[in-house]
């Protein structure tokens, strides 16, 4: 096999090479081939071979050497030429900096030069100028205008620079020797200023923006052109006003001309801003004026909802304005045309607003008082009626005839629901129509209004007629009808709390009238709920006379000694069955006795029915945890007067059974309260009864039991003393 460099080319495998050698060598292969194997000839074979790979080694080698003497020629010669570049490179650089300074040099003559020509051609020009002029001057020393360009309609824009210029000469001659060529020079002045202005005003009418440039350009000079400005500004305005929308109008007008304006003039802002306050001074306060004056005296209320109305649709268009260029200061500058239109309206604004609100808020009272054929009863006031309102909250004694309002709250959801949203709507205005500085002001004036006819004229007037109402607690088949006047007095101040919250106090959070509303708020609330108390103190009163009242007429004093016990059965039963309603766990047998009378048919069932109605309604007339403080103190009166009931009679075995049934029957109405403490104060009295019915050697233990070991001696052996045994048995010696 030639041993050549192409062998070893990547990629290459030695393990490869060396069995691919032995392969192609006679006698170099496996044992199994055509030849026996012959390791001496194979040896042989790579020995030569190996002297191959030396020479050729050696070969390349030499070729290396080669290469690499001839790269280090060519780095060398490379690096000369290098040298030989940057050595140009520099003398290039050096003539560059010659030729620059030599510019410099020639630019530095060539401005002098400039200079001197300047110097010596604006005289001369100035001379041919002071020349034409004194020729044209002359002509109006004559009387004679001969130049073309006086005479020629084309050439206007000449002749208006040339007069221009020789009218502020005139303005420096003497009066007396050059009167009549002044009066000529300004003869044609403000003819050519007409002349200027009426091809202005007809490029207008044709559309010619380009001409209407040209033209306000010259008239720039001239003291017409304010008037071509304003020519210009009547023009815009003409058919632009066609809709009945004012506002609107404007907006499209501006948009419009404001494109235009930067086309025409070379001070778009001054124009921009002289038309919009031609348009806030004219066509809006005349507007507004229209609008306001013809309401003013006769409807004060559409003139507030009209003043509203317009005065927000001329802050919203002028914030659309503020997009246009308008000067430095445009919000200023809006603000002022804005407050020139309304100023002498906004003065009197709030003594209007709260004369209607006062107004409104009446009649809407009075509306509704006259409905219901009700003339309002003054509360009174005084020292006097202060001392009968302190000595009736802390005695609850009617001082003053009871009236009869025939279930009549006067208390009305759609009245407060008017007298709100009235006063939202004043808030509302009040916040748009108030300076911001009397703002917090004039929202706390606005609410003391609303204090004044919603919770005086309305809910405490309610609440005192309410309290005048309440019967006295011995009354029969009273109509406790407070209850419902607190529930639609809570309903309303949940309505009035919203509204201060959401309406009053953005509008007075960051000021010191915040303090203020505040203090009036509580102090509202306070009132109420003294008076509140009050009357459901009185109404529980007069529920626990009506229980009273009751078991006065119902119960009777041998209800508990019946003549012949033998007819009231006790019946005791092992086995479960469907009991009695009036059925109830006796603690001495733990069995159940029924007793014969129905619950429907005595003073107990009338007064657990009675309780039960009256539990229901607290419910609905309270919220949150009113309805547990109430029916709390409800429950304690209840269980008040039952003990006290149960106290005044004395008691047979069989009529004590009867009372434990009673007693339950109370309790069942007891859970109706949802009250811990009620419930446990009827499990008490429960277990007190069981003292009436129990075997007399039992006593000490019954007494000593779980539900009565907390409580009084005095109170056990004052139930113990009801017992008819008591004296006979000697019972006393068994309680001690």
């Amino acid at each position: 096999m030639a041993t050549t460099p192409q062998l070893f080319e990547e990629p290459f495998d030695a393990d490869e090479y060396i069995e691919r050698l032995a392969w192609r060598t006679p006698g170099g292969g496996s044992k199994g081939g055509a030849e026996a194997f012959d390791p001496k000839r194979l040896l042989e074979e790579f020995e030569n071979h190996i002297e191959e790979l030396k020479q050729l080694d050696e070969k390349i080698q030499r070729r290396v050497e080669k290469l690499e003497h001839q790269c280090h020629r060519e780095a060398k010669e490379f690096a000369h030429k290098v040298q030989d570049l940057q050595r140009s490179n520099q003398v290039a650089f050096q003539h560059f900096q010659e030729l620059d300074e030599h510019i410099s040099y020639v630019a530095t003559k060539v401005c002098h030069l400039g200079d001197q020509l300047e110097g010596v051609n604006t005289p001369r020009q100035r001379a041919v100028e002071a020349q034409r002029l004194m020729t044209y001057f002359n002509e109006f020393l004559d009387g004679d205008l001969r130049s073309d360009v006086f005479n020629n309609p084309e050439k206007i824009k000449e002749a208006a620079d040339i007069i221009q210029k020789l009218h502020l000469i005139a303005q420096e001659l003497p009066f007396d020797r050059f009167a009549d060529v002044k009066a000529k020079i300004a003869s044609k002045y403000h003819d050519l200023e007409r002349q200027l202005v009426q091809e202005f005003t007809a490029a207008q009418r044709r559309g010619e923006i380009g001409r209407m440039r040209e033209v306000a350009a010259v008239l720039l000079h001239f003291k017409g052109y304010a008037h071509c400005v304003d020519v210009y500004i009547k023009q815009c305005q003409e058919g632009a006003y066609m809709r009945s929308d004012v506002f609107e109008d404007t907006a499209l007008l501006c948009q419009r001309v404001n494109k235009q304006v930067g086309e025409v003039f070379q001070s778009p802002e001054t124009v921009m801003a002289k038309l919009i306050q031609n348009i806030f001074e004219n066509k809006l306060q005349a507007h507004v004026k229209e609008k306001l004056d013809e309401t003013r005296r006769s409807d004060i209320e559409q003139y507030l909802k009209n003043l509203y109305d317009l005065y927000t649709r001329t802050t919203a268009l002028a914030a659309k304005l503020t997009e246009f260029n308008l000067g430095s200061d445009k919000h200023t500058f809006l603000s002022k045309l804005i407050k020139n239109i309304f100023s002498t309206y906004l003065e009197s604004y709030i003594e209007m607003e709260k004369d209607y609100l006062r107004t409104r808020s009446a009649m809407i009272l009075q509306r509704y008082y006259d409905s219901k054929n009700h003339q309002k009863r003054p509360l009174g006031g005084g020292s006097i009626q202060e001392l009968k309102e302190r000595i009736r909250q802390r005695t609850n004694l009617p001082l003053g005839p009871s009236i009869d309002t025939h279930g009549e709250t006067f208390l009305s959801q759609e009245v407060v629901v008017n007298l709100l949203q009235e006063t939202r709507h004043a808030f509302e205005r009040c916040n748009r129509l108030s300076d911001p500085s009397d703002l917090p002001k004039n929202a706390f004036s606005i609410f003391l209004l609303l204090v004044e006819h919603l919770c005086v004229d309305h809910i405490d007037y309610a609440l005192e007629i309410g309290l005048s109402a309440i019967p006295s607690a011995d009354a029969k088949n009273a109509n406790l009808y407070f209850l419902d006047v607190v529930q639609q007095a809570n309903t309303i101040f949940h309505l009035f709390d919203k509204q201060f919250n959401d309406h009053l106090m953005p509008l007075i959070s960051s000021s010191p009238k915040l303090t203020e509303c505040l203090h009036k708020k509580k102090e509202v609330i306070e009132q109420m709920e003294v008076k509140l108390d009050t009357g459901i103190d009185r109404t529980l009163n007069c529920m626990v006379g009506q229980m009273k009242h009751i078991l006065a007429t119902e119960q009777k004093k041998t209800d508990f000694r019946p003549e012949d016990e033998n007819n009231v059965m006790i019946q005791c039963t092992a086995v479960r069955r469907e009991l009695h309603p009036a059925s109830t766990l006796c603690l001495i047998c733990k069995c159940h006795f029924t007793r014969p009378v129905t619950p429907n048919q005595t003073a107990c069932s009338k007064v657990c029915v009675y309780v039960s109605r009256q539990v229901e309604r607290v419910r609905k007339s309270m919220d949150g945890k009113n309805v547990d403080t109430v029916l709390t103190e409800l429950g304690v009166r209840f269980h008040h007067l039952i003990h006290e009931h149960l106290q005044q009679y004395s008691y047979s075995s069989m009529g004590g059974m009867l009372a434990i049934c009673d007693v339950a029957e109370y309790r069942k109405s007891a859970k109706d309260f949802r009250v811990p403490l009620v419930l446990q104060l009827f499990d008490t009295l429960h277990a007190l009864c069981n003292l009436l019915v129990v075997a007399p050697d039992n006593l000490k233990q019954v007494c000593f039991g779980e539900q009565l070991t907390n409580l009084d001696r005095n109170l056990l052996h004052a139930f113990v003393q009801l017992r008819v045994d008591y004296r006979q048995a000697r019972l006393g010696r068994h309680f001690s």
